[in-house]
């Protein structure tokens, strides 16, 4: 699941040490899209589309029919390489919520945007999960505004989202 949960450690009170001071968040969360193409795979993949493309061209070698498709082939290789480019930088999107005692920020990075930013007191804030537009379809509501949650997380995935944040919002 491309969550992570970012917990600060605090050690037994009567220690005292490493005891967290009162700005400290209770909990830090990561939400990002999945990658289903690692960079790892993404020269292989490339190469073996470039290898697989070629094989109808190669017995037009020494044939003036070979020029007229040589730039469809080299087109259909750069059209997949550009996709996939695009379909990276749009998975640098990252969402961070950051839950303190008495306030609770949503952060969205996008690639190709500013940056947007939630805020609102956790005391009113109401988290809801809705079968439309989308299954389990998670939101926040608070100061006035309501703001999505995860969109591009599954289902499942949305579920179990709710639940823990349902659990740090009541205590």
């Amino acid at each position: 699941m491309p969550v992570e949960w970012l917990t600060p450690q605090k050690a037994p009170a009567t220690t005292g040490a490493f005891s967290s001071a009162d700005g400290e968040p209770r909990a830090q969360l990561r939400l990002w899209p999945h990658r289903s193409l690692p960079r790892r795979g993404f020269a292989a993949f490339i190469l073996a589309f470039f290898c697989l493309i070629l094989i109808p061209v190669l017995p037009l070698l020494g044939s003036p029919v070979l020029w007229g498709l040589l730039p469809f082939t080299m087109g259909a290789v750069w059209a997949l390489w550009a996709a996939l480019q695009r379909s990276y930088r749009d998975g640098e999107l990252l969402e961070e919520l950051t839950l303190w005692p008495d306030r609770i920020a949503l952060v969205r990075h996008d690639p190709r945007r500013p940056d947007r930013t939630w805020e609102a007191n956790p005391h009113w804030v109401s988290l809801t999960l809705h079968e439309k537009p989308v299954e389990n379809y998670l939101t926040l509501r608070g100061a006035g505004r309501e703001v999505e949650l995860g969109a591009f997380l599954s289902p499942d995935e949305r579920q179990e989202l709710h639940d823990r944040l349902r659990d740090l919002l009541r205590g």
